[in-house]
């Protein structure tokens, strides 16, 4: 019998979208832009820190944005239930310098993320820890005979749900829910908790 494994996404799943927060406190609207918005995550991240230097912003100041983020209501206690059942692995494409304050909330689930290149407070490059990383990371799990059970909410989210053995949006917009007919979309934590529930079984 295989065991099983549940991977998640981030923002969007579990807490609010970084750079949606940072562009709130800046004003700079081109930062909303997310995976939601533009699918090429090479093309959005370059067009992120082209902005950044532009307005002199430093690798602080989005992390005190970061550091005024809370996990998005009820995401702590889904996660908690969700731990108390299975594995859990979170596969997201920020940066282990963002992510810190939001994993110690979190009681720091296991996650799979990238790294930033800083050089004098300037954030000046970005280094993923391989592209497609979540495809490759499900791929790899279910290469140790993992039945893996995928949750996400983004364009970048779907190669790790076509990847899986089961996989579910959450709160994703409804244009790529009608791109990907394939995965049940749910709009709150019981909903996806059930469903997981029921494909781990």
């Amino acid at each position: 019998m295989k065991q099983s494994i549940v991977t998640l996404d981030l923002e969007g799943v579990l807490v609010p979208e970084i750079w949606i927060a940072v562009s709130e406190k800046t004003g700079i609207k081109e930062l909303r832009l997310t995976t939601r918005d533009i699918p090429d995550y090479d093309v959005l991240m370059k067009g992120r820190l082209k902005i950044l230097d532009q307005h002199g912003l430093k690798l602080a100041d989005i992390q005190s944005v970061i550091s005024t983020l809370r996990p998005l209501d009820g995401g702590k206690a889904f996660l908690d239930e969700l731990r108390s059942t299975t594995q859990v692995i979170i596969l997201s494409d920020t940066f282990e310098e963002f992510a810190k304050p939001l994993m110690r909330q979190l009681d720091w689930p296991t996650l799979f993320c990238h790294k930033l290149e800083v050089h004098d407070g300037r954030i000046v490059n970005y280094r993923l820890r391989q592209p497609n990383q979540k495809q490759k990371s499900v791929a790899a799990l279910r290469n140790l005979n993992y039945n893996v059970v995928a949750a996400g909410d983004s364009f970048n989210d779907t190669a790790m749900l076509m990847e899986a053995n089961t996989g579910f949006f959450f709160r994703s917009p409804v244009a790529i829910q009608k791109q990907f007919p394939q995965f049940k979309a749910v709009e709150s934590y019981a909903d996806l908790i059930s469903l997981i529930k029921q494909a781990l079984q």
